[in-house]
């Protein structure tokens, strides 16, 4: 995988939808400046030319900030933008086809709605598991039953890949992710929809991190007391 874990700290999801006066770039740029390590490019009704057009803008955004995008569903978007890599739903095209497409170096996320799902060989092509929602969400109107803590953290029992948790995150729950094995956290309303992007991605990035930390501590006191992953 070419993406660094780290990068999976604080995922920005996009959600034109928010926008209220703004453009795409301005909020992205603002939470970057904020904290975010990576971006997903979602885009669900844009047509090929448009979303090709905006995953653009946004490699030119990125790059200089050595910010990794990842696009949402489109093997073929990811692939003519020159992004770092996809993310795939269950319905998707399979993590194989997109690994020959892709090649060895572009990352490949793969989510997982269920746990028995972490089971299936198509994680054996997937660089990192988008596991989710972890809560409940009204973002995603057709999202799956929210698997709560303790199923992230039976996710995390089954694989030893990184784990970015989803679904329903904001300042009031990210730090009860990485108790449950999370790497790292997708959030889109939390920030998209924020009033300040940059403040909101700072305070984010702030109680995702020291709860981390604080795993990571225990864990280090006390193998074995707490979910972990392999680090990088």
């Amino acid at each position: 995988m070419s993406l660094a874990r780290n990068a999976l700290t604080l995922c920005l999801v996009t959600d034109r939808s928010f926008l209220r006066g703004t453009s795409l770039t301005d909020v992205v740029a603002a939470a970057v400046r904020g904290g975010a390590t990576s971006v997903q490019l979602r885009e669900k009704e844009a047509d090929s030319r448009e979303f090709l057009e905006l995953a653009l803008a946004l490699k030119a955004l990125l790059d200089p900030l050595h910010v990794p995008l990842l696009i949402n569903d489109r093997v073929d978007v990811a692939l003519a933008a020159g992004a770092d890599g996809v993310h795939l739903g269950q319905s998707d095209l399979p993590t194989k086809a997109a690994r020959e497409l892709l090649g060895p170096e572009r990352t490949i996320g793969l989510s997982i709605t269920q746990v028995e799902e972490a089971r299936q060989a198509d994680t054996a092509y997937a660089d990192y598991l988008g596991v989710g929602p972890v809560f409940a969400t009204a973002t995603k109107p057709d999202a799956a039953p929210a698997l709560g803590t303790e199923g992230l953290a039976r996710v995390r029992a089954l694989s030893a890949l990184p784990l970015l948790a989803i679904g329903g995150i904001g300042e009031g729950n990210a730090h009860l992710l990485p108790p449950a094995g999370a790497d790292g956290i997708a959030v889109v309303s939390a920030i998209m929809g924020a009033g300040d992007p940059e403040a909101a991605a700072q305070r984010l990035a702030a109680r995702f991190t020291g709860a981390r930390q604080r795993v990571r501590t225990i864990h280090s006191d006390f193998p074995g007391e707490v979910p972990s992953s392999p680090r990088a």
